[in-house]
Protein backbone atom coordinates (compact mmCIF):
# COMPACT_ATOMS: atom_id res chain seq x y z
CA UNK A 1 0.00 0.00 0.00
CA UNK A 2 1.48 3.10 -1.34
CA UNK A 3 1.83 5.95 1.00
CA UNK A 4 2.85 8.43 -1.46
CA UNK A 5 0.68 11.48 -1.69
CA UNK A 6 -2.44 10.85 -3.62
CA UNK A 7 -4.29 13.85 -3.22
CA UNK A 8 -6.27 13.23 -6.23
CA UNK A 9 -8.56 11.85 -4.15
CA UNK A 10 -9.42 14.41 -2.56
CA UNK A 11 -13.20 15.78 -4.24
CA UNK A 12 -13.29 19.02 -5.65
CA UNK A 13 -14.41 21.27 -3.02
CA UNK A 14 -10.86 20.65 -1.56
CA UNK A 15 -9.37 22.00 -4.49
CA UNK A 16 -7.70 25.08 -3.05
CA UNK A 17 -6.85 23.43 -0.10
CA UNK A 18 -4.86 20.27 -2.27
CA UNK A 19 -3.37 23.23 -4.57
CA UNK A 20 -1.87 25.11 -1.41
CA UNK A 21 -0.82 21.44 -0.04
CA UNK A 22 1.04 20.65 -2.86
CA UNK A 23 2.80 24.09 -3.03
CA UNK A 24 4.06 24.16 0.36
CA UNK A 25 5.42 21.00 -0.40
CA UNK A 26 2.93 19.10 1.91
CA UNK A 27 2.66 16.87 -1.07
CA UNK A 28 2.91 13.19 1.49
CA UNK A 29 0.74 12.12 3.82
CA UNK A 30 2.92 11.83 6.60
CA UNK A 31 3.35 15.59 5.83
CA UNK A 32 0.38 16.60 6.33
CA UNK A 33 -0.22 13.72 9.44
CA UNK A 34 2.49 16.28 11.24
CA UNK A 35 0.64 19.09 11.28
CA UNK A 36 -0.76 20.39 13.68
CA UNK A 37 -3.52 23.07 14.55
CA UNK A 38 -0.89 25.63 15.45
CA UNK A 39 0.41 25.00 11.45
CA UNK A 40 -2.74 24.78 10.30
CA UNK A 41 -3.38 28.13 11.57
CA UNK A 42 -0.52 29.53 10.15
CA UNK A 43 -1.06 28.10 7.04
CA UNK A 44 -4.65 29.96 7.22
CA UNK A 45 -2.61 33.39 7.50
CA UNK A 46 -1.24 32.59 4.02
CA UNK A 47 -3.87 31.71 2.54
CA UNK A 48 -7.49 32.56 2.90
CA UNK A 49 -9.05 30.86 0.11
CA UNK A 50 -8.35 27.43 2.74
CA UNK A 51 -10.56 26.80 5.04
CA UNK A 52 -9.19 24.97 8.54
CA UNK A 53 -12.58 22.44 8.42
CA UNK A 54 -10.96 21.02 5.41
CA UNK A 55 -7.62 21.14 6.59
CA UNK A 56 -8.62 19.03 9.66
CA UNK A 57 -10.31 17.08 7.38
CA UNK A 58 -7.82 16.12 5.42
CA UNK A 59 -5.22 15.72 8.30
CA UNK A 60 -7.78 13.13 9.49
CA UNK A 61 -7.27 11.30 6.51
CA UNK A 62 -3.66 11.42 6.60
CA UNK A 63 -4.08 10.05 10.18
CA UNK A 64 -6.32 6.92 9.24
CA UNK A 65 -3.85 6.17 6.14
CA UNK A 66 -0.50 6.45 8.07
CA UNK A 67 -1.37 5.25 12.35
CA UNK A 68 -3.92 2.71 10.45
CA UNK A 69 -2.55 1.66 7.18
CA UNK A 70 -5.58 2.36 5.37
CA UNK A 71 -6.42 3.29 1.64
CA UNK A 72 -7.58 7.12 1.20
CA UNK A 73 -10.42 5.83 0.18
CA UNK A 74 -11.11 3.35 2.89
CA UNK A 75 -10.00 6.84 5.16
CA UNK A 76 -12.24 9.05 3.05
CA UNK A 77 -14.83 6.55 3.43
CA UNK A 78 -14.28 6.95 7.24
CA UNK A 79 -14.34 10.30 7.76
CA UNK A 80 -17.47 11.02 5.74
CA UNK A 81 -19.71 8.16 7.87
CA UNK A 82 -18.69 10.43 10.52
CA UNK A 83 -15.27 9.07 12.38
CA UNK A 84 -13.14 12.13 12.55
CA UNK A 85 -10.23 10.49 14.58
CA UNK A 86 -8.89 7.70 16.56
CA UNK A 87 -10.62 7.90 19.46
CA UNK A 88 -14.00 7.98 18.05
CA UNK A 89 -13.09 4.99 15.87
CA UNK A 90 -11.81 3.38 19.00
CA UNK A 91 -15.63 3.81 21.00
CA UNK A 92 -17.07 1.79 17.95
CA UNK A 93 -17.95 -2.05 17.67
CA UNK A 94 -17.74 -3.58 14.39
CA UNK A 95 -21.45 -3.65 14.12
CA UNK A 96 -22.27 -0.15 14.83
CA UNK A 97 -19.44 0.86 12.48
CA UNK A 98 -21.24 -1.01 9.49
CA UNK A 99 -24.25 0.34 9.86
CA UNK A 100 -22.70 4.20 9.86
CA UNK A 101 -20.75 3.24 6.38
CA UNK A 102 -24.39 1.57 5.46
CA UNK A 103 -25.99 4.47 6.40
CA UNK A 104 -23.13 7.02 3.86
CA UNK A 105 -23.87 4.40 0.91
CA UNK A 106 -27.82 4.40 1.40
CA UNK A 107 -27.61 8.29 1.80
CA UNK A 108 -25.10 8.75 -1.17
CA UNK A 109 -26.93 6.06 -3.18
CA UNK A 110 -23.68 3.95 -3.70
CA UNK A 111 -22.24 1.12 -2.83
CA UNK A 112 -18.34 1.11 -1.74
CA UNK A 113 -15.80 -0.89 -3.85
CA UNK A 114 -14.20 -2.00 -0.75
CA UNK A 115 -14.74 -4.94 0.42
CA UNK A 116 -15.30 -4.28 4.56
CA UNK A 117 -16.12 -7.32 6.53
CA UNK A 118 -16.65 -7.58 10.16
CA UNK A 119 -12.61 -8.83 10.40
CA UNK A 120 -11.64 -5.67 9.20
CA UNK A 121 -13.77 -3.28 10.81
CA UNK A 122 -12.90 -4.79 14.06
CA UNK A 123 -9.36 -4.81 13.00
CA UNK A 124 -9.54 -1.15 12.47
CA UNK A 125 -10.95 -0.43 16.04
CA UNK A 126 -8.28 -2.72 17.87
CA UNK A 127 -5.82 -0.57 16.26
CA UNK A 128 -7.57 2.77 17.14
CA UNK A 129 -7.59 1.60 20.60
CA UNK A 130 -3.95 0.67 20.71
CA UNK A 131 -3.06 4.04 19.79
CA UNK A 132 -5.48 6.25 21.93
Amino acid sequence: MSKISDLEILPSNFRHEKEFLKSNNLNTWESIHKLNDMNISHLLQKKSLCTESRLKKIRAIALFIIELNLTPHQAYLLLHAGIGSLKTLSTLNPYSLKQKIGRLERRMGVRTKSDLNQKVLKDWIKKSKDLV
